[in-house]
């Protein structure tokens, strides 16, 4: 029977990913959507709010995910990309539009994004090749 722990730690993997993809196709895509279908403003996704509740999601899966797979493979330079991609989206808000400005806010969210995203890959992707090998613990 596989330990849980190897089952939980791809799906917390792939839904970090899920949840990176998300926030960055809301920052690209939103201001467009709205523009064209204006009745998108009343479900309130241009909000903060939005934008706080995907780094809630994200910060415990990717936590949990990046933690397990290194313990599993010793790579703890994956561990630091996404920690510094948790960073990067949690400063968006904090520092605030006033701050940065559109722009800033879109590059910082987004190059957050992408870190938190390569790092869960590249830790999916060791971990996938720790449990094919057949080396002794």
């Amino acid at each position: 029977m596989r330990d849980p722990i190897n089952i939980l730690q791809p799906a917390a993997d792939k839904a970090a990913i899920g949840l990176s993809l998300l926030c960055a196709v809301h920052c690209l895509l939103l201001p467009l959507s709205i523009a064209l279908l204006p009745s998108l403003a009343v479900y309130g996704l241009a909000d903060e709010a939005f934008h706080t509740w995907i780094i809630l999601a994200v910060i415990p899966l990717s936590a949990f995910a990046l933690t397990m797979g290194c313990k599993k493979h010793r790579r703890t330079d994956v561990l630091y990309i996404g920690a510094f991609g948790l960073l990067l989206l949690c400063l968006t808000p904090l520092l605030g539009h006033e701050l940065l400005g559109e722009a800033g806010e879109k590059i910082l969210t987004l190059s957050g994004a992408a870190l938190i995203a390569t790092s869960h890959i590249k830790n999916f992707r060791l971990c996938r090749s720790e449990d094919a090998c057949a080396c002794p613990d």
